[in-house]
């Protein structure tokens, strides 16, 4: 099978990716910059600050000087590479052999490809057609070898596909420039007046050689196909998936059990080989009658333990509907951290030999009752109530302060303090009764108060004044007053329960 290549030019490729997220910045002319020995040095500018005459590798401050409203933004490292990266994977759609070309290229091996789309010409306008839909601008160009696909697309304005075997007469006509040469060599061909290929292309090589050096022979014979050229193509991240066809439709709940814990041990073998662990994993089975049917778990610590994983699906088994028979299952890890072994064995005998263990048991309280159902708050820098008490992103996370014990504080403490009714037989005194929810308190004992100030660098407001109380039956609530009788009638409020 002949050889085609496709390479793609991204000419804007961080300015675009940038008015991707910031679609107002679509017509202005704007830079991206980076420091560069004491300056801030332009490396990506706009079609509309190319305009006025700003380009890469000038300078800022004299960029300013030519349009003073110039837009600067932050360079951000890698980012042409991540963008290239995603872009490259994204490509895969149309051919399996994709490699990125940094700075601002993709290089495509599509031998036998174009014909699934009709034709080469279908095949590159829908490449070209759907990156432009996206938003970037780009140009591309087909031909049998990666070299005069790279001039064509960058230099040429004739045809942007190469009939095969012919891309010399392509490229003859194109800028020494076109076939990649260093700015050394091309300053070289530039004072000899060798302006176009074309002027040097029929040259003896010996004379080529001892006068720029085999890299330009190098590139003049990988353009005209005399030499192979090796591309090192992406290689996607494999999904943690696993498959299990069944020779016979499947029925039973027993027989999705076998499934599940088969699935299950080929998955964590794999995530034990490259020391990761489970956080939230699918299970889907596809039946005859073409209809999926599916469940998802999730796990509060990442863990390839086979058993507590199979525990986690098998309380929603019966949720599964096999109908007229299931006959391909598929489990899959959409979540995955990083947990080595040494980690692993650790966690048995974290606090009390049992961290493991309440981890399991959440999980499966979650998988009865619901995500939900489980919440984990961690203390937090603050003297305001509402503000002391954060949720935990994950059972892994550690507290950045110690929890207050110096001072009462309530085991429930409402999102927003409800209003009460009081009547106080002095001020600065705790309350006599109070009404809650059109239940009469009758208060028995009291404590307080304790003043707690508003965060004056975070909001402004009155302090609040508050007060441990217990009514006639033994139930203990913390109640505040916010301000003070000096200042008019103050409202009360019930803000938390003790145990």
């Amino acid at each position: 099978m002949p050889k085609r290549y496709v390479v793609i030019w991204f000419r804007l490729l961080k300015t675009d990716w940038m008015v991707r997220h910031q679609p107002m910045l679509k017509d202005a002319p704007f830079v991206m910059a980076a420091p560069e020995r004491g300056r801030m040095v332009i490396k990506a500018a706009t079609k509309a600050a190319r305009a006025k005459g700003i380009n890469v590798d000038m300078v800022v401050a004299d960029c300013r000087a030519i349009y003073p409203a110039l837009q600067v933004f932050d360079d951000k490292p890698g980012l042409a590479e991540k963008l290239l990266n995603a872009l490259a994977e994204w490509c895969l759609r149309y051919t399996p052999t994709v490699a990125v070309d940094l700075p601002d290229g993709l290089i495509l091996d599509v031998s036998g490809c174009p014909h699934l789309w009709g034709g080469e010409r279908l095949y590159l306008d829908d490449i070209i057609t759907k990156l432009k839909a996206f938003g970037y601008y780009v140009q591309a160009a087909m031909a049998d070898t990666i070299g005069a696909a790279w001039a064509i697309s960058r230099f040429g304005k004739a045809s942007s596909i190469i009939e095969p075997c012919r891309q010399a007469e392509a490229i003859l006509p194109l800028p020494p420039a076109a076939l990649r040469l260093e700015a050394p060599i091309l300053e070289r061909l530039e004072k000899l007046g060798l302006h176009q290929i074309s002027s040097f292309i029929n040259m003896p090589r010996k004379a080529l050689r001892r006068r720029f050096g085999q890299p330009l022979l190098m590139r003049l014979e990988q353009a005209l196909g005399q030499e192979y050229e090796v591309v090192e193509p992406i290689q996607p991240v494999q999904p943690y998936q696993e498959r299990l066809p069944s020779l016979e439709p499947i029925r039973t709940a027993t027989g999705i059990e076998i499934a599940i814990r088969r699935l299950l041990e080929k998955l964590c073998m794999r995530l034990a080989k490259e020391e990761k662990g489970v956080r939230k994993c699918v299970f889907k089975a596809y039946r005859v009658d073409g209809n999926l049917q599916q469940m998802e778990i999730g796990t509060n610590r990442p863990t390839r333990n086979v058993e507590h994983l199979f525990k986690l699906f098998e309380i929603k088994i019966p949720t599964m509907e096999p109908a007229l028979g299931i006959e391909v299952f598929t489990i899959e890890a959409l979540i995955v951290e990083d947990i080595s072994a040494s980690q692993d064995a650790l966690w048995d005998i974290t606090e009390g030999g049992n961290g493991t263990a309440i981890a399991e048991l959440l999980d499966r309280i979650a998988g009865k009752l619901g995500v939900n159902t489980i919440h984990h708050y961690l203390p937090d820098e603050h003297y305001w109530p509402e503000r002391s008490v954060k949720a935990a992103s994950s059972f892994e996370e550690k507290p950045q302060t110690n929890w207050r014990t110096n001072l009462p504080r309530p085991i429930h403490l409402l999102t927003r303090p409800e209003t009460i009714e009081v009547t106080v037989p002095m001020p600065d005194y705790p309350p006599m009764l109070f009404y809650y929810k059109g239940i009469l308190h009758n208060v028995r004992k009291a404590d307080g108060p304790e003043r707690i100030e508003q965060e004056w660098w975070l909001e402004q407001g009155l302090f609040r004044d508050y007060y441990c109380v217990e009514d006639e039956n033994g139930a203990r609530y913390w109640l505040f007053r916010l301000g003070s009788y000096g200042s008019g009638e103050p409202k009360w409020f019930i803000h938390g329960f003790f145990a």
